[in-house]
This record gives C-alpha cells, structure tokens and sequence, in this order.
C-alpha cells in the first residue's frame, strides 16, 4: 500500500487531496497545524505541522519514520500586500509558507522519499514572471516564484534519488484563500493536480503546470 503525506490538508484543496488519496488506497498522512473535524472524520492520520515554527518542522523525521511515494506540499498562506501598503510581515510570512516550506518539508523528509516517489509544489501562476499581466500581490507573487525555483533546483538534487518533482498550479479554485470565488471546486482541482502526479516522471520531473494539464510560462 503506498505512502502520501499531504501539507495543509485540514480544508479546501489539501482536504480533497487527502480524500481522493484515502479512496485511492493510499495510507495518507495528512501534516497540519491543527486537525479539523472534516479532516478528522476521513480516519487518516495527522501529525503536527506548522511552517512557521521550527519545532514542528525539526520533529517532522521523527514523526514520520516510514517509507513514502508521494508527498504533497500544499500548505499556503495569501495575504494581499500591494504597492502602497508594503506591510512587510506580511510579505515575510508568506515568503516563509509558501516558499521557504516546501523547500524545508522536502528536505526534513528527504530521507524517506524512497525511488519512484515523487513530490508534488502546489504553487501558482501569479508566481510565474512572464505571466504577471497585473502586478500588485508582491508577498504572493514572490513567494510563489521563489517556490518555484525551489521546486526546478529539488527536480536537479533528487535526481540521483530517483524522485521527480513537479510544480502545479490549482486553477482559481474556490476556497477561503479565495473568498470562495474561482472557476473551480477544491475536489476538481485537487483530482486535476493528482492527474499531473500520476504522469509526472523522471523525464518531465521540474515542470510547471497547470492542473488542467496545460505548460505554464516561468
């Protein structure tokens, strides 16, 4: 039976995620700060996680001894930060979920990933530089391209482990990161991210993609 771990899994994309995986037959583990009862009335288990605090981040090998074949970095924080309002904790505390996460997630459990496992960045395309059309968002937008190299630099350094790593943006899905607006439900984006996943391989391993299948632009 395989193994995924799924960040930021307690709502929205990340719950779905972890459901799909459930039915999937998957032993899931679902790492978040604090379990919600949807999270909790799936059965799977949960281990404490929270980006922004070094004590969960060191105690995540000890927590997580076994063999994995998927891990998902989902977890991600939105705040709008624009031209004239440069809050700089904000832009600090999405710089440090949405790129330094992924990045200290996937090296604190490195060890487990075993060969053929792969890792998933639930990134965005406001991280993407050519796509950037309306500025504005510095805190997402910058955290998200950060990510993004993260993700193309793991692709290189777990090569030799034989672990692909693929960068996938969700689509505007509707969610409370949204306001609970977007184009897509979080079960159709997370079954379209899954879809990536399972046709991610060696070869293709540091691409970024849209989870309706389409190359996104760095």
């Amino acid at each position: 039976m395989p193994t995924a771990l799924v960040t930021g899994a307690n709502r929205g994309i990340g719950l779905e995620l972890v459901r799909l995986l459930h039915s999937r037959g998957y032993t899931v583990i679902a790492a978040v700060r604090t379990a919600s009862p949807a999270l909790r009335a799936l059965g799977v288990r949960v281990v404490t996680l929270d980006l922004t605090n070094d004590e969960t981040l060191d105690a995540l090998p000890e927590a997580v001894t076994e063999p994995l074949d998927l891990l998902i970095n989902n977890a991600g924080v939105l705040r709008s930060v624009g031209l004239d309002d440069l809050d700089l904790d904000l832009l600090r505390l999405q710089y440090e979920v949405n790129a330094l996460g992924p990045l200290r997630v996937t090296a604190a459990l490195r060890e487990r990933l075993q060969p053929g496992a792969k890792v998933g960045i639930v990134t965005s395309r406001m991280g993407s530089i050519a796509d950037n059309t309306s500025g504005s968002h510095y805190g997402y937008r910058m955290s998200k391209a950060a990510v993004n190299m993260a993700g193309k630099s793991l692709a290189h350094d777990l090569r030799e482990q034989g672990v692909a790593v693929a960068l996938l943006h969700p689509g505007w899905v509707r969610t409370g990161m949204t306001g609970g607006t977007g184009h897509v439900g979080p079960e159709e984006a997370a079954r379209g991210l899954l879809a990536r996943l399972d046709a991610l391989t060696m070869e293709t391993s540091g691409g970024f993609w849209h989870a309706d299948g389409q190359s996104l632009p760095w």
